[in-house]
C-alpha cells in the first residue's frame, strides 16, 4: 500500500451458506483507493455491494483476501484496535441515517469524537462547525424526529467527517432521498471532498451521483471492473 493510497483489498473472497450451498459473493476483489479520490461502485442488487462496503470497512470479515486501512491490514488488528481504527480513519453514511432518537444533531455529530476520546467541549465546538459547514447551524439542537428526511442526512454526513477521516464509506446515501435534496446531498459531498480532501466510496443506484464521482467501477459476478464515462 502506497502512502498516496487510503484503502487497499486485495483478493477479497466472500461466500455465504444458504443451506447446504455456499454462494459465492466475491470473487477475488481488487481496489485502491487513492487520497482525496472519489468512486461509485454499482451493481444489480443482490450483486454483493453491501457486503464489500461491510468487508472495507471492517464490519465483516473477508473469508480470504486483505483489507488495509491507512497502511493498516485489518486481519492483523484485535477487534478493539479495528475499533479505534474505524474511528479515526473511516466514516461511514447509509441509506437509512441510523442517528440516535434521542440525541441532539450537536449530540449525534459529537458522538465519534466522543469515543475517540475528545473533551466534551471539543466535541462540541468540532461539532457545530461541522454542521455549520453542511447547513444545520439552525438545526443543531434538534432530534432527529423534528428534522426531515434531507437534514437528517446531512447530520449523518457531518457525523462521518466530523473526525477528518481518510475515506468515507457511503451505502445508498441517496437513495432514500427525493431527486432535488438527492441533488444537494451530490453537491455537498464534492464540495467537501475538495475542501477537506477526505476520498469517498460509494455504493449506488444512483447514476447521476455516480458520474459526478473520480470512477465508477461495476461489481458483477463477485468481481469490480472499472468503467468508462461512455459505460455509466
Amino acid at each position: 500500500m502506497s502512502d498516496s493510497q487510503v484503502l487497499v483489498c486485495h483478493q477479497v473472497v466472500k461466500a455465504y451458506r444458504q443451506g447446504p450451498e455456499a454462494v459465492q459473493v466475491l470473487r477475488g476483489v481488487e481496489l485502491a483507493v487513492a487520497k482525496g479520490e472519489s468512486l461509485a461502485i454499482i451493481g444489480a442488487s443482490g450483486s454483493g455491494k453491501s457486503t464489500l462496503l461491510n468487508i472495507l470497512g471492517g464490519l465483516d470479515t473477508p473469508d480470504s483476501g486483505k483489507v488495509e486501512v491507512a497502511g493498516q491490514a485489518l486481519s492483523s488488528l484485535s477487534a478493539d484496535a479495528r475499533g479505534r481504527l474505524r474511528n479515526k480513519s473511516l466514516g461511514f453514511v447509509y441509506q437509512f441515517h441510523h442517528l440516535l432518537a434521542e440525541f441532539s444533531a450537536l449530540e449525534n455529530v459529537a458522538m465519534p469524537l466522543l469515543i475517540g476520546k475528545q473533551s466534551p467541549e471539543q466535541a462540541k465546538t468540532r461539532a457545530e462547525q461541522m454542521l455549520a459547514r453542511v447547513g444545520l447551524a439552525p438545526r443543531i439542537s434538534h432530534k432527529p424526529s423534528e428534522l426531515s428526511g434531507g437534514e437528517r442526512q446531512r447530520v449523518a454526513i457531518a457525523r462521518a467527517l466530523v473526525t477528518e477521516p481518510a475515506c468515507v464509506l457511503m451505502d445508498e446515501p441517496t437513495g432514500n432521498l427525493d431527486t432535488h435534496t438527492a441533488a444537494d446531498i451530490q453537491a455537498l459531498m464534492a464540495e467537501l471532498n475538495q475542501s477537506i480532501g477526505t476520498s469517498f466510496v460509494v455504493v449506488t443506484h444512483d447514476l447521476a451521483l455516480a458520474r459526478k464521482m473520480d470512477r465508477t467501477l461495476h461489481l458483477s459476478d463477485g468481481v469490480l471492473t472499472e468503467l468508462t464515462d461512455e459505460d455509466v
